[in-house]
């Protein structure tokens, strides 16, 4: 008979074993649990069948030495996700000796890959080849390129088969980039702050600069070039001097020698005026000999520093931002301008087109940049690219494609977008972008017939430009996660993968990009994948339904404000109104023959469709047309109960994607669940506001009764006027000046 004692002390030691257990448990689930810092790269385990597949694929590295920083680059990733999915370090060696080896390299400093014969030729300077094959004897799979960026761009590539859980072991990928300019746009000053960022200040330590580098500037490389994004303009487009300086030369130096290696050129924003705030001369003006001059010697000291610069973006004539203009001279003109300073070097510059006047020269805001560049066609050096937004305004939830694509069939055209999402709900909304930049990208102009879509536009393939070119509005910051909240990482990486193939899946991205994040369990992947194809269009659904526009607040674009109307420091096409024309009458824009005839910038086939009512989108139709409240909609219902319709699937959709996202604790770690599940919590409040204050103002002018089975907005569209939020982050100053008393909230 054992003793009390032996009882108690077998007791405790079988609790101890459990509490061993239980911790050894916790530390597996914290180990493959995240706080979103290694955005989709985190090289979870392999189990199951998967783990003895990749296992025999990958027993070793084999490469030519000594390698570059780049292949060193491509050889540590390897080691990383491979070690990480696999459970143990796969060691390098100088050539093929085992089953199951990697070979990787160019024929340039492999003559073993050189003697292959892959048929490199396809995939240009920056592609790649990954193929299985038998090499001295054994099965390899060999990962080459032309260059050594393709080959780290084709180690990603291998990467994300495992991480995604393909075959591995008869490889057959040929693939390179469409686009050769595949760009970041950080709207980082130099204060530290980031205009229109949501994921805290910038990324880029100015004063820390240049003598201490930041680790996370490599962890930053690493996720560009898993995406194959190789350009990153550093600062703001509205755009400090100083960034010309000496001193900021010198940190601009030091952040470019990081990002090198990861094949990413650093590109500068500059403002127009430089020669001015800068330089100390009296004038601007880009045809005065002094002016070419300073930025002749300008250019010269940039690319002493950094022989790899980019070149300029510039934002000029636009939102109080000097250009050429105001010496008289054409947009041509000044892009010629800066463009022949950078063409020795190899430079380039990007244009915006984002053009006006605080004073509109036309009755319709939207046609101004197609009016101004249009007639310069032709007129523009070989190294501008013009930098059209994807829509004609200025990022709304929906827009038709910019005009301007297509029609300038001797000019460099490339894309911007906005990934940051301005417009869409800010940091918490859970807004999936690939759905919009799709939706640009496969829009089609009809330039020269069917099939001219914007992608072919800005890859090359419509009109033959080798300058070729896409940008986004970054959305990255200081913030722990990057970008503000997990589910805004997945815009970072569409925007990545489709400026690498313009003609890719929204869907199949939203998918890899889950497999990567959060996991490859088909009872996860399907509903999330699920939430993200419906996420865009129910922000639509809820701010800009049937084709309005800028329905925001002033200022911060924060929250509905479909009653804000030109005042003493407002322009009127910076109001809701003006955009929105919602009177006794009915609702829409007249951008028809009747009205502004804003559909005649566009292709004939493209214009008629837009001006047909019974062709017109509905989801663009009060972008084109102003209609009675009582006009029937091909459903049956009028406008009018559409409309609010519209605002109730809104909100109807957030409140479905909430109770879905409930469902799938058992699949996420605790962090990255709760912090989701809280934003979703937050995004059901904020669009049942959107669509209340929204169907409270326009009840207003309408006068007519909601839809059966509609509730009515709980508050008086008085309290949702006098509703007032002056900050919101990412927002330059303040927004609108709020009452001195407090305002109402609404409920």
């Amino acid at each position: 008979m054992q003793s009390t004692a032996s009882v108690h002390r077998r007791g405790w030691s079988v609790l101890f074993a459990v509490l061993l257990g239980l911790a050894g448990l916790t530390a597996a689930a914290a180990a493959h649990a995240g706080d979103g810092y290694r955005l989709w790269l985190r090289y979870v385990p392999v189990h199951g069948v998967w783990l003895g597949r990749y296992r025999r694929s990958a027993t070793e590295l084999a490469a030519s030495s000594p390698l570059s920083p780049t292949l060193r680059a491509a050889r540590a990733e390897l080691q990383r996700g491979l070690t990480g999915m696999l459970g143990k370090r796969v060691p390098s060696v100088r050539t093929v000796t085992a089953n199951g080896a990697i070979l990787f390299g160019t024929p340039h400093d492999s003559p073993l890959i050189r003697s292959l014969r892959l048929g490199l030729r396809a995939v240009g300077s920056q592609g790649y080849v990954i193929r299985t094959l038998t090499v001295l004897g054994h099965r390899t799979t060999v990962i080459a390129g032309n260059s050594d960026i393709g080959v780290l761009y084709g180690a990603f590539r291998y990467l994300r088969q495992i991480q995604t859980r393909r075959p591995i072991d008869a490889l057959a990928i040929v693939s390179r980039p469409k686009i050769r300019h595949r760009i970041l746009d950080f709207w980082d000053n130099l204060n530290g702050t980031v205009e229109r960022g949501y994921a805290g200040d910038s990324i880029w330590k100015w004063d820390e600069l240049p003598r201490y580098l930041s680790p996370r500037y490599i962890a930053f490389a690493r996720a560009c070039a898993s995406i194959g994004i190789n350009g990153v303009v550093l600062n703001n487009v509205n755009a400090s001097p100083y960034i010309l300086t000496p001193l900021y030369l010198e940190k601009v130096a030091a952040l470019a020698g990081v990002l090198r290696p990861y094949g990413i050129r650093v590109y500068l924003s500059v403002p127009f005026s430089a020669p001015i705030t800068v330089g100390r001369l009296k004038t601007a003006d880009p045809l005065d000999p002094a002016v070419q001059a300073w930025w002749r010697k300008k250019v010269a000291e940039i690319y002493r520093d950094v022989p790899d610069f980019g070149g300029f973006l510039t934002k000029a004539d636009s939102e109080g931002e000097p250009g050429p203009e105001q010496y008289g001279r054409t947009q041509a003109q000044g892009a010629n301008l800066l463009a022949r300073t950078l063409a020795p070097y190899g430079g380039i510059v990007m244009w915006r087109t984002f053009v006006y006047s605080t004073n509109p020269h036309s009755e319709d805001r939207v046609m101004q940049a197609y009016d101004i560049f249009k007639p310069l066609d032709g007129k523009f050096d070989q190294n501008v690219i013009l930098q059209n937004k994807n829509g004609p305004l200025d990022f709304q939830p929906r827009e038709p494609f910019n005009p301007l694509f297509g029609a300038m069939p001797k000019s460099n055209e490339m894309l911007e977008l906005e990934i940051t999402k301005e417009y869409l709900g800010q940091q918490t909304s859970f807004a999936y972008l690939g759905t919009l930049f799709e939706e640009a990208l496969r829009a089609d102009t009809w330039a020269r017939g069917r099939g001219s879509t914007v992608a072919r536009v800005i890859d090359g393939s419509l009109y033959g430009e080798r300058q070729t070119g896409i940008a986004g509005v970054a959305n990255i910051g200081s913030d722990r996660d990057w970008c503000g909240s997990i589910f805004n990482q997945s815009n970072w990486y569409a925007f990545g993968r489709l400026a690498w193939n313009p003609e890719a899946s929204a869907r199949t991205i939203a998918g890899q990009w889950v497999r990567m994040t959060f996991s490859n369990n088909p009872a996860l992947l399907r509903p999330v994948v699920g939430m993200m194809m419906a996420s865009r269009e129910a922000v639509v659904d809820y701010m800009d339904p049937l084709g309005l526009a800028s329905q925001m607040a002033a200022g911060t674009h924060f929250g509905p404000g479909p009653w804000v109307h030109p005042g003493p420091h407002m322009p009127p096409d910076w109001s809701s109104t003006y955009y929105s024309h919602a009177n006794a009458t009915g609702i829409g824009f007249d951008r028809t023959a009747s009205g502004s005839d804003a559909i005649a910038q566009y292709a004939p086939h493209v214009a008629a469709k837009f001006a047909s009512l019974k062709h017109c989108p509905e989801d663009l139709l009060l972008w084109f047309h102003h209609l009675p409240w009582t006009y029937r909609m091909p459903s049956g219902r009028t406008l009018w109960d559409s409309l609010v319709l519209h605002y109730v699937r809104g909100v109807d959709t957030v409140k479905w994607m909430r109770r879905t996202w409930l469902k799938l604790a058992r699949y996420v770690d605790p962090y990255r669940f709760d912090m989701t599940a809280d934003f979703l919590t937050l995004q059901v409040h904020n669009a049942q506001w959107w669509r209340d204050a929204s169907i409270a103002y326009f009840q207003s002018i309408s006068h007519l009764p909601l839809p059966p089975g509609v509730a009515r907005p709980p508050d008086t569209l008085k309290a949702y006027e006098a509703f007032c939020i002056p900050y919101v982050e990412g927002t330059p100053g303040a927004g609108p000046a709020c009452p001195p008393d407090d305002a109402p909230v609404p409920r």
